[in-house]
């Protein structure tokens, strides 16, 4: 039996799932059942190996997003996307690393299952409409309309400016110094006054149940941390510097949004389950 396709591909397989679920568990569970159905496929029957794995894992993904959406519903707290090690040359392919930003996955669980599949085809992987439509059972001139309300939906939610990697980097290595000096005015010097901290503790991990508003109140909170008690370290994760954080609690990644040289988000997941693809770099591509 020939494989080779179905591991030629998997990276951008595994791309798809992730960007569609948000989590590289559940990714990785659609991947291995994709595997199963490609095992059984009559192959003189399949002209495009690639166009044919993309259409069978965003099924899978569909179909898994509606098992999520109910396990969800009992979630403790905030949920985010589960953070990912990746390799730095990531960040050299502008619209894949904001396509897999934390930031950015966290807009998409605000799409309903089809936009997300057809915003993350035709935007992030650039798939032709009637293939889309076809992964998606909706006719093509119907996907054009939900790419265009997905659009629109995604538009109005993310950042409108643009920061270099300079830029992002300098900001994260500031933040980093202020948490380390505590001091409440270093901390809100670095944020956007209207700055919001997201934590995901998944009720295994202590974490703010709510988002916190305010760089007043994000600084005053940060500022509390026992300093003596973390070590913090840069990692590259979802296609951005971002902060790895250690303590005898436990551990927390940490991810930045930058505006016009301030912070406007942090994303702080604590949540163990979530944090296990922190040491092996992810292969992400498109």
């Amino acid at each position: 039996m020939t494989v080779e396709p179905f591991v030629a591909h998997r990276s951008l397989l595994f791309t798809v799932a992730y960007e569609m679920l948000g989590s590289a568990a559940d990714a990785e569970d659609v991947l291995q059942e994709t595997w199963l159905r490609w095992a059984d496929v009559d192959r003189s029957q399949v002209h495009e190996p690639r166009a044919y794995l993309v259409r069978a894992v965003t099924r899978q993904a569909l179909n898994r997003i509606r098992t999520l959406s109910r396990r969800r519903e009992d979630y403790v707290g905030e949920w985010l996307p589960e953070p990912l090690l990746t390799h730095p040359d990531v960040a050299d392919d502008v619209e894949l690393s904001e396509s897999v930003s934390i930031a950015m996955l966290t807009v998409l669980e605000t799409l309903g299952p089809t936009e997300r599949a057809v915003f993350v085809l035709r935007e992030v992987f650039d798939v032709p409409y009637d293939e889309v439509a076809e992964a998606v059972g909706k006719t093509p001139a119907a996907v054009r309309q939900i790419a265009r309300r997905a659009r629109n939906h995604i538009a109005a939610r993310q950042s409108r400016v643009s920061v270099s990697r300079s830029e992002h980097n300098a900001v994260v290595a500031r933040f980093v110094t202020a948490l380390h000096t505590g001091r409440i005015q270093d901390l809100m010097e670095i944020m956007a006054p209207d700055v919001v901290f997201i934590a995901d503790g998944g009720g295994l991990a202590g974490a703010a149940l709510v988002p916190i508003h305010g760089a007043g109140l994000v600084a005053t909170m940060l500022a509390g941390t026992d300093r003596a008690a973390f070590e913090t370290t840069a990692v590259w994760l979802n296609g951005a510097l971002a902060i790895r954080i250690e303590s005898d609690s436990g551990q927390a990644a940490v991810s930045l949004v930058v505006e016009n040289g301030c912070i406007t988000r942090i994303y702080a997941t604590s949540n163990p389950e979530k944090l296990t693809r922190l040491d092996k770099p992810a292969d992400l591509t498109r």
